[in-house]
């Protein structure tokens, strides 16, 4: 079953972000990952806000877990760590 990659994000080192972002897009293209939404104009109903929010759909679980893991998008989340502020979930989809 295929599967979304959700991130909120608050960004607080706009450059390092940027090459976070550069690096990341092709990581998660390779492991077969499709942006559907990216920092987009969103409603917060609850929960902690997150300016930039981005989901990505993967063709299951197990293809967004070792996008996650792998050396290509860990190198992009080196400029990500201290220049943003995140949380990350994957969630099968059920239909």
């Amino acid at each position: 079953m295929a599967a979304l990659w959700i991130a909120h994000v608050t960004v607080t080192d706009p450059d390092a972000y940027a090459r976070y972002a550069e690096l990341a897009g092709p990581a998660v293209a390779k492991h077969g990952g499709k942006f559907i939404a990216r920092g987009g104009r969103y409603v917060q109903l609850e929960g902690k806000e997150r300016p930039r929010n981005v989901v990505a759909r993967f063709p299951s679980v197990e293809d967004a877990e070792a996008c996650y893991h792998s050396p290509e998008y860990q190198a992009a989340l080196d400029h990500a760590r201290g220049a943003s502020e995140r949380e990350l979930l994957i969630v099968e989809i059920t239909d």
